[in-house]
């Protein structure tokens, strides 16, 4: 199977709206496990980082749902999911989350993380792309 092939299969806006939908809902019903992943950098408190990104993740589902809206609801997922990357890269550049608890205080599994998001970020551009 070519890779624009796996690509085609793994990229499609239900997956993706499911995937954001599920972690939309999380931020509200589990706010203190984002808590801890807010890099310090963040102005202001870190449970307003984690429900503005809470409702944009709701917001891209939305979009993403609709044929009319996917392509914007595409391109808008990718600037989210990369603007996430960048702050869980921060988090393996701190090493790890210092008051975290399990695997979010290791190094190593801080660094684990950041390779698996590219794939979603390209599914979301792929989406854009299609509409």
């Amino acid at each position: 199977m070519s890779d624009e092939v796996a690509t085609e299969h793994r990229a499609t806006p239900w997956r993706m709206a499911m995937i954001l939908g599920g972690a939309g809902v999380t931020h509200f019903t589990n706010p203190d496990f984002y808590d801890e992943i807010v890099p310090s950098w963040a102005p202001g408190p870190r449970r307003f980082w984690v429900q503005a990104s809470g409702v944009a993740e709701l917001a891209c589902t939305a979009l993403l749902i609709s044929p009319k809206t996917r392509r914007l609801g595409g391109w808008l997922t990718t600037g989210l999911l990369l603007s996430v990357w960048t702050a869980n890269i921060q988090v393996a550049l701190d090493g790890g989350v210092a008051d975290g608890e399990g695997p979010m205080k290791s190094k190593a599994a801080a660094w684990i993380r950041v390779p698996f998001q590219i794939p979603m970020i390209l599914d979301a551009v792929n989406i854009a792309r299609k509409g």
